[in-house]
């Protein structure tokens, strides 16, 4: 299996496949897959490649997601070696997408296939959900191909996503829930003047000072035992034409939250905008949900996922619902129980991204005993 998992990896690192531009990095997965009898469809919309390939039939449906896009690399010349080279190095796998997440992809291929060698005539349907626009946009990555399986009626039972899930050791951490991400693009309008008669104008700053101190200060819940209280922070904020004598005529302020399952996206618009109309503000304010909250319990997914971990690396996984978002989120839409494991998650998205190579094949270890534990109970 080891050697399977670093070639693979290697493959797929050397593809620079910047988000969304998949170099060809799915047709290799593909080609694999199509050896052992998978069905393959294709999923493409726009410029995002999308693949959707299924092995056996019937229930339970057992999917592993991931992604093939990267973020750019940077300034290569503080790479201590070339980005898309897949150097190894005292067992260190080097390149962008190494640890988000090729090399956890290319575990979860390897663990497919030795699963489906020993057992061609298993229960269930094995899937696996592959795109090229997670790192960017997500916009006509996996949201769509779960938009299109809902269409058809199709279901997923129970979901693995290959994303950097630890934190100092494999297996300390399995993501099984995330928080919702709501970004607010508002506008306070003024009255554009002169600075020397303010009382021909109207400053947005000044006005939206008592409300911004309102909504930074605002408690919105208390959390609960599976997620922390919803928090709000400030992205951006700019207003002024660059002059020191020009009272500004519009306020932009940015805002996000990371909202847990105490909230709706529903109501934190409707708090908001009853703030704006308290505080006597002329507004226009643009909402994009980036995704719900989720949350998987414990379940058998989870106890599958624990105790696979537990086997194959003799830690106690600690459940966590933290971190930023990732396309979990639109797979939970499906109904499906879904988590998070892979590899340690220091090194994604720096220079010089890596991943130890004998984590890489305990992680396909992990997923060929996750779906012994999930079928052996079928």
């Amino acid at each position: 299996m080891k050697q399977n998992i670093i070639s693979l990896a290697s493959e797929l690192i050397r593809r620079p496949s910047i988000s969304p531009d998949d170099q060809g990095c799915q047709q290799v997965i593909a080609e694999r897959l199509e050896k052992l009898g998978f069905q393959i469809e294709w999923m493409p919309f726009n410029k995002t490649l999308n693949l959707w390939a299924k092995h056996g039939s019937g229930s339970p449906v057992i999917a592993f997601a991931g992604h093939t896009d990267v973020v750019p690399v940077g300034d290569e010349k503080q790479w201590q070696y070339p980005p898309f080279s897949a150097q190894i190095v005292d067992d260190i796998l080097y390149g962008r997408g190494a640890a988000d997440m090729k090399g956890s992809l290319a575990a979860m291929i390897v663990a497919l296939e030795t699963f489906v060698q020993a057992k061609p005539e298993h229960q269930g349907t094995i899937a696996l959900l592959i795109t090229s626009d997670e790192e960017a946009a997500a916009k006509d990555g996996t949201v769509r191909v779960v938009e299109t399986l809902l269409a058809r009626e199709e279901a997923i039972d129970y979901c693995i996503v290959g994303e950097p899930s630890s934190n100092q050791q494999l297996g300390d951490i399995i993501k099984n829930g995330r928080r919702g991400s709501i970004t607010a693009n508002l506008y306070i309008q003024g009255i554009q003047g002169h600075v020397a008669y303010p009382h021909l104008a109207e400053n947005p700053v000044h006005k939206a000072l008592a409300f911004l101190t309102e909504l930074t200060a605002y408690q919105w819940d208390q959390g609960n035992a599976f997620f922390p209280p919803t928090s709000l922070q400030i992205a951006n904020i700019q207003a002024g034409t660059g002059s020191n004598n020009v009272i500004p005529g519009e306020l932009y302020v940015q805002f996000n939250l990371r909202y847990c399952t105490e909230i709706t996206d529903e109501q934190i618009k409707s708090k908001v905008a009853v703030m704006l109309e308290k505080h006597q503000l002329r507004y226009r304010i643009e909402w994009h949900l980036s995704g719900k909250p989720f949350l998987t319990a414990k379940g058998k997914l989870v106890d599958a996922t624990v105790s696979a971990v537990k086997k194959v690396t003799q830690n106690i996984p600690h459940l966590d619902t933290g971190g930023g978002t990732s396309d979990a989120r639109f797979i939970a839409l499906m109904g499906a129980e879904v988590v998070e494991f892979g590899p340690l998650n220091k090194s994604i998205h720096k220079v010089n991204e890596c991943v130890d190579v004998n984590d890489l094949v305990q992680c396909g270890e992990v997923y060929q005993q996750i779906l012994n534990n999930l079928l052996d109970s079928v």
